[in-house]
């Protein structure tokens, strides 16, 4: 009878747990951010848990991955609404090499060593620094590679100046611009910052999205 309900219960939690990761939308581990990880880490422990415990409820690990589930879903939805709650909870992608140098600075603040960088290269066959345009830590901690062209004529990154209806001050800082002077150039097209969802800067210009035009 025991061996019976350690095996419904295992046979159960699996397909519990699949739908549940079924609603979250979750496909890769890859694809966790801080959040899920957690979610994830709590609810293989809340399995855990009931399956020895088999003289407790069934019910007292469902209620409990479920408000995880809920939870999980109401702060995807946040995130989806406030850039800053994203920003919060799911962090940002950082610049770690910008044509072919490594950003030190960015490397130590976000404790990213060099053997990292150098392994995450490797496994993209990148076998020079320098031959690396620019390249991205993401908030998953992968890096994302942006390699030179064949003849290595830099090529200007669609920097994001505004997303969401809310500047970007890191992109300002590091192209030497302010606030005053992105207003000004909104202003030069008949918008308000509140009117735009997204701006980048390419090749000395500034290309945007009207929010309107997402409606």
């Amino acid at each position: 009878m025991q061996l019976f309900n350690v095996i419904f219960r295992t046979l159960f939690f699996y397909f519990f747990v699949t739908l549940a990761y079924r609603i979250m939308g979750k496909r890769e581990v890859g694809q966790l951010g801080v959040i899920d990880l957690i979610v994830s880490i709590l609810i293989a422990e809340l399995v855990a848990i009931s399956i020895e415990n088999i003289n407790d409820s069934i019910f007292l690990t469902i209620m409990p991955i479920t408000l995880l589930v809920a939870l999980e879903l109401l702060l995807a939805y946040l995130s989806i609404k406030s850039r800053t709650f994203r920003a919060l909870f799911s962090g940002k992608p950082s610049l770690i090499i910008a044509n072919g140098k490594i950003n030190y600075h960015e490397m130590v603040k976000q404790r990213y060593n060099l053997d990292d960088l150098l392994l995450s290269l490797r496994q993209k066959e990148i076998k020079n620094i320098e031959d690396v345009e620019y390249a991205f830590l993401e908030p998953n901690g992968k890096l994302s590679i942006f390699k030179y062209n064949f003849f290595k004529i830099k090529s200007a990154y669609p920097m994001p100046l505004i997303v969401d209806g809310t500047i970007n001050k890191k992109t300002l800082k590091y192209l030497h611009k302010t606030s005053s002077w992105l207003e000004l150039e909104l202003n030069k097209k008949n918008l308000k910052l509140k009117e735009v969802f997204y701006a980048f800067y390419k090749d000395k210009k500034i290309f945007l999205v009207k929010k309107e035009e997402t409606k």
